[in-house]
């Protein structure tokens, strides 16, 4: 889905040790013990987001936590950055095609410093999947949308080999895309388990996280602009999708869910609202303790649009939304939200040793740290 004047649309990792490791957007909270650069998991108090200077005016809407030390970004003009040592400098990894054509990278998917797959959106063959094995060395692009009707939104991977990519209705029903084989190769899933999309329902484009998975099998996509804000459940990669409406309200193209995160097969945040500027953002967040089955309002949601989320390792309860207007904090598993501090982010991601990262505008990208 496309999204104004910054292009997101409505048309439109974990490190894990071995082969079969999970991608930095995998929602399992791995064994181990938090690092000490940052506060307990119950409330983050005493933590802020310390700018690290990227030296570009882009804006990174695609993020994958590696760990504390790596990063990778992805946004517009086909950039992406690549951090290894906590983001006191910046490798411009950008594929070079994916730069002389101007694509609009706006996901990131990550197994550890060396491999990740990025997808850049846009009608028809704009939407491509790029993959590299050597840190941004070299790319690979492994797929280009052949339909003009289709628009791909996020991409997500359970693990190493598995993944899906979605797109915007196509024929009345979202297209998803998989691959078993790390994103070398991909596949258009049959549209008979994915049910009808509503009027004007689409994804957003605007943090990467429409499309999320937890353990092997789970994912979620989220969707707006039609008469409700929905959230789709699949438990089998893919193959087949149960709906349910979220409390966040839609009815307008510029309305809906935002941004999934799942902690695990059962709870899940839903956060959103309006992204044009000014716009009220009422009963914007929502949480899931059963899977997405049924969703229920956050009691006290963050106070504006919120376009990413992500669960802090080791805690049951926190988490963490941001957008435009400031990053919002959650202890209770998303009942209550309180802001944390203000400035512009588009998407956040948590690592397994509780390295979280956010990226926006202007270039800005940050990893939270004690203070």
């Amino acid at each position: 889905m496309r999204l104004l004047g910054v292009g997101v649309g409505l048309c439109a990792a974990a490190l894990m040790v071995g082969a079969l490791a999970a991608p930095a957007h995998a929602g399992a909270d791995p064994a181990g013990e938090p690092s000490a650069g940052v506060p307990p998991a119950q409330d983050l108090r005493g933590a802020g987001w310390a700018l690290k200077d990227t030296g570009k005016d882009v804006r990174f809407r695609g993020l994958a936590a590696v760990n504390r030390a790596t990063a990778w970004v992805a946004g517009s003009k086909g950039t992406v950055l690549r951090t290894v040592d906590g983001g006191r400098s910046w490798r411009d990894v950008s594929p070079p095609g994916a730069v002389a054509e101007g694509l609009e990278l706006r996901d990131i998917e990550a197994f550890d410093a060396r491999r990740a797959v990025a997808l850049s959106i846009g009608e028809g063959e704009a939407s491509r999947v790029l993959r590299t094995e050597d840190g941004g060395a070299t790319w690979t692009e492994t797929f280009r949308n052949p339909d003009p009707r289709a628009f791909y939104d996020c991409l997500t991977f359970f693990d190493a080999r598995h993944g899906l990519a979605m797109s915007d209705p196509v024929d009345g029903r979202f297209r998803i895309l998989s691959t078993d084989d790390g994103g070398r190769n991909w596949r258009v899933l049959p549209a008979a388990g994915m049910p009808e999309a509503l009027p004007g329902e689409a994804g957003f484009a605007a943090s990467g996280q429409c499309l999320v998975s937890a353990g092997p099998r789970d994912v979620w996509l989220a969707t707006g602009g039609g008469a409700s804000a929905r959230i789709l459940h699949s438990a089998d990669r893919g193959l087949t999708w149960r709906v349910a409406e979220s409390t966040v309200p839609a009815g307008d193209p510029a309305r809906g869910v935002f941004a999934l995160a799942f902690r695990d097969r059962t709870r899940g945040l839903a956060v959103g609202g309006d992204y044009r500027t000014g716009q009220a953002s009422p009963q914007a967040a929502a949480v899931s303790s059963d899977g997405g089955r049924t969703w229920r309002q956050a009691a006290a949601p963050p106070p504006a649009y919120r376009s990413g989320a992500a669960w802090f390792p080791y805690s049951r309860g926190t988490a963490l939304a941001v957008g435009p207007t400031g990053t919002d904090v959650t202890t209770d598993g998303g009942r209550s939200w309180r802001p944390l501090e203000p400035g512009s982010f588009d998407t956040v991601d948590c690592a397994a040793d509780t390295g979280c990262w956010a990226a926006g505008e202007k270039g800005r990208v940050a990893r939270l740290e004690r203070r």
